[in-house]
């Protein structure tokens, strides 16, 4: 047992996840959770995500060990502030966000103030299905986990951060907020807003009808993502706006590269172009890639 009380603020896919998994391991001897709605309770509950859920902050966090927010990125704050005075002194306090830089700049002080101490986490695992009733104990089993430390993080606090990750089947992977933010705006975020834009047009109503009807595999695969939260990839993308918009500049050059090649008829440039594809995407499924669906 690595704490006596978890809670999780939060209780969705990552969050009933997390309290699955750590159930299953023993990582505490109790966990709690937070949650909105009565209905979520019911179904965490139903689950057995959590010891027991309750839509009482203060009383959930009240004597926790480890507190992992869970919520979308716009709500963490506010939330935060509303449980410093329940918050136990020395506990660590960390997240499941996908963005770091604004998440550890406005928490880490507002932790500290309260004696406690937040570390910056980011699971790189999810799924396009939204609630707890989505949640998986294996869900983190094999994920990239980035733990964001600063120069004024505690390392104990880190280093117990690192093992929870470690102890639900995650590796992990230390790195500077800001880095981790300009990285997953080109292997994260990138790739949601270009399965959302794929959607959008394809699907378009306006569209011949018939036009699903011939939507096969390859659509069905290329934009599972754009079926996520819109709520969090909302956060996600105007929290990280600045990384996220270079990126899409970057993806355009490529697709004007492609569209060019194509207008002119060139078979070797075409060719070339799906040929590099192919060999990089090959090599990292050999070297790199995980079952992660983030």
């Amino acid at each position: 047992m690595q704490f006596r009380k978890i809670t999780i603020v939060g209780v969705g896919l990552l969050g009933g996840s997390i309290g699955l998994a750590a159930r299953k391991r023993r990582l505490a001897g109790e966990i709690a959770g937070y949650a909105r709605r009565e209905k979520t309770i019911a179904e965490s509950e139903k689950i057995g995500a959590l010891d027991y859920a309750t839509t009482d902050l203060l009383a959930a966090v009240s004597g926790a060990d480890l507190v992992i927010l869970c919520t979308p990125l716009a709500q963490m704050r506010a939330l935060t502030k509303q449980f410093l005075p329940a918050l136990k002194r020395g506990a660590i306090v960390t997240d499941v966000g996908s963005v770091k830089a604004d998440v550890v700049r406005g928490l880490e002080t507002l932790v500290a103030r309260a004696g406690a101490h937040f570390v910056g986490s980011h699971p790189m695992a999810g799924g396009e299905k939204m609630g707890v009733l989505a949640a998986k104990a294996d869900l983190y089993a094999n994920a990239v986990c980035v733990v964001t430390p600063t120069k004024k993080s505690h390392a104990v606090a880190v280093r117990k951060v690192e093992q929870f990750w470690k102890s639900l089947g995650a590796w992990t992977l230390r790195l500077d907020a800001a880095k981790h933010d300009l990285l997953v705006s080109r292997t994260s975020h990138l790739p949601h807003v270009a399965a959302a834009a794929l959607a959008s047009l394809v699907l378009d109503p306006k569209q011949p009808s018939a036009k699903a009807g011939l939507c096969a595999t390859g659509f069905r695969d290329t934009t599972r993502i754009a079926s996520g939260s819109p709520e969090m990839w909302r956060d996600i993308t105007l929290a990280n706006r600045k990384n996220v918009a270079q990126s899409l500049d970057a993806f355009v050059g490529e697709l004007k590269k492609f569209q060019t090649a194509l207008k002119k008829g060139d078979a070797k440039a075409v060719e070339k172009i799906f040929a590099t594809a192919k060999a990089r995407r090959d090599n990292w499924c050999v070297c790199c890639a995980s079952p992660s669906s983030e």
